[in-house]
């Protein structure tokens, strides 16, 4: 129980380093700076949307559609260049993730739905406009050298995007962890009514939480298409299961109530590891799907095991004494 315990605890750590242990082996040129590089950006489009979903459960909340905001947005953000240009188009495809997130938002407070049913629904929704706006056909962007631009690498590691994702994170560490209202999201997953009874408007942070989301699943989609060059309304169709694996994998439980920004950078960064390296062994896409959820599975039930087992340890003390006589009884 110690041991298996201490596993989950650093989870993060462990599979990250096996990850990158076995892909340094295996995979020829994988410690290059081109290949790390490469691995950061890929993992910081997943990371992005991972942030928005780490606030959203640690309130006891999920986003399915981010997705489909990922390819909307990005489609929107294309489709306005000639009209707007490219930096107002950007705006508006930005835009459109936060009206997205705030539909969700609104949906599952003011009806009090399941989040997951409802997200469902929405997911279906917004990925049908997409091919709806497209006539289920890519659209191209009209100026490639914004594309080299973004794609640019600084410091033979980072580009924009992974540069944004590492700040981002880094905002949210402490969003979470130094401010009172980043402490209320704990309280709200933990126990809502305790959190309501407290006076956390616990509507209010479910509600930010879905629009932060949907932001930024907005953005990650605005800057996919925009190094591209292209909208797509197959965009982010595999983004969801990956992005959740991430998460979870960083620790954050789906029940809500506990999470961390630190451990989502790390759950993006094994997801992303371990994409690359089996890309470039050419592993089919639909293997490394099973092995993300399979991943998945696994950290579920070890989590569900330490939780049942650290539940019924805590309780049998009082069961005992529960069962003793009491002093001085039969004498």
């Amino acid at each position: 129980m110690r041991t298996l315990e201490l596993v989950l605890r650093y989870r993060v750590a462990i599979i990250l380093g096996l990850t990158l242990a076995c892909a340094a082996v295996l995979v020829p040129g994988f410690t290059s700076t081109s290949t790390l590089s490469l691995g950061l950006d890929r993992a910081a489009s997943i990371g992005l949307v991972a942030i928005g979903l780490t606030v959203l459960l640690i309130a006891g909340q999920i986003d399915l559609s981010s997705g489909a905001v990922f390819a909307l947005a990005g489609i929107v953000s294309v489709i306005l260049q000639p009209t707007l240009g490219i930096a107002p188009a950007a705006v508006v495809g930005i835009l459109t993730g936060m009206a997205a997130g705030a539909v969700n938002g609104l949906l599952v407070v003011g009806l009090r739905v399941n989040a997951l049913v409802l997200t469902l629904a929405t997911m279906l929704m917004f990925r049908s406009l997409a091919h709806w706006i497209t006539q289920s056909q890519p659209v191209t962007g009209t100026d490639i050298m914004v594309s080299l631009a973004l794609a640019q690498i600084y410091l033979d590691v980072f580009t924009l995007r992974s540069a944004l994702f590492l700040a981002a994170i880094v905002l949210l560490h402490w969003w979470l962890t130094r401010t009172i209202p980043g402490r209320n999201v704990f309280a709200v997953g933990s126990n809502r009514v305790a959190a309501e009874e407290s006076g956390i408007a616990s509507g209010r942070i479910i509600f930010l939480g879905f629009v932060f989301a949907g932001t930024l699943a907005g953005v990650a989609g605005v800057l996919q298409s925009l190094i591209t060059n292209t909208g797509s309304p197959v965009f982010g169709s595999e983004l969801t299961v990956a992005v959740i694996a991430a998460v979870v994998v960083g620790g954050t439980r789906i029940e809500g109530g506990r999470g961390s920004a630190l451990g989502t950078l790390g759950g993006v960064l094994t997801i992303g590891a371990l994409t690359v390296a089996m890309e470039f062994q050419s592993v089919p896409s639909y293997v490394q799907q099973v092995v993300t959820g399979l991943m998945l599975i696994l950290l579920v039930v070890l989590d569900r095991t330490v939780n049942t087992r650290g539940t019924a340890i805590v309780n049998r003390p009082s069961a005992v004494r529960a069962n003793q006589p009491a002093p001085g009884a039969g004498t």
